[in-house]
């Protein structure tokens, strides 16, 4: 099995300490990396096994911070920081440009070969930064059709690829089709996969706290969600030893 190395980041972001998971794959030279953004809720070792997945893959990849190293599981604590959160495009950039320094700091890391992926609040930030015009090769989201300010998503750079649950009713199809709009009168190249019978965080496995209403994991959805991502990373990212 190849062996990946981890360790605990922290940095400042949003009047916050943030406590990044660093993973790193087998070598010495640089690799593509991957940024890896957390639902609401926040960091959790779900995000985590994440980035040591595309560790083994051969990616750097950091899954960061959104709380300052704390996990919401009160649904109302959790909405009463994300929604002002998500209203503030600029909030959101602070965040995600923060942990995208981190990213490009690391000695391991190519800064001109990485990718942007977010699950729920975290894809909104991977949104934000695309709309910033931040050169990424790819953003990848998951429960995350937010839309941006007028004219900015012209300035996305990469292609977008966004999954969804049909049944998701915090992404319903008002809103998917808002955000496939945007996209095509901004020119991307973008991508919609909608998950048949699917809730929202249907790719998150089952927590043992509260959540939201419309909340429900999907196991073969949440396979088939993460062989999507990892296509996208192929085409648009791929790892050259």
């Amino acid at each position: 099995m190849t062996t990946i190395t981890t360790r605990t980041v922290e940095y400042p972001a949003d009047g916050l300490t943030m406590i990044g998971h660093l993973a790193l794959p087998v070598g010495v030279g640089r690799r593509p990396a991957v940024l890896v953004g957390p639902e609401g809720m926040g960091l959790s070792d779900v995000e985590r096994r994440r980035a040591d997945a595309l560790a083994g893959l051969g990616y750097v990849a950091l899954a960061f911070d959104v709380h300052g190293g704390r996990y919401l599981s009160d649904p109302e604590e959790m909405l009463a920081r994300c929604l002002p959160l998500l209203a503030d495009p600029d909030r959101m950039l602070g965040i995600g440009h923060a942990a995208l320094n981190v990213l490009r700091a690391e000695p391991r890391t190519d800064p001109d070969r990485i990718a942007a992926l977010g699950y729920g609040t975290g894809g909104a930030i991977a949104l934000e930064l695309g709309r910033d015009g931040v050169d990424l090769r790819a953003i990848g989201t998951v429960n995350a059709l937010t839309t941006g300010r007028p004219g900015e998503t012209a300035r996305i750079r990469c292609p977008v690829w966004a999954g969804v649950g049909s049944e998701d009713p915090i992404m319903p199809p008002a809103q998917r089709d808002a955000f496939t709009a945007e996209m095509q009168a901004a020119g991307v190249d973008w991508r919609l996969v909608v998950y048949g019978g699917a809730l929202h965080a249907f790719h998150h496995p089952t927590v043992d706290h509260p959540t939201v209403p419309g909340v429900g994991y999907h196991p073969q959805h949440a396979r088939r969600a993460w062989h999507d991502v990892i296509g996208l990373l192929t085409e648009c990212l791929p790892v050259k030893e």
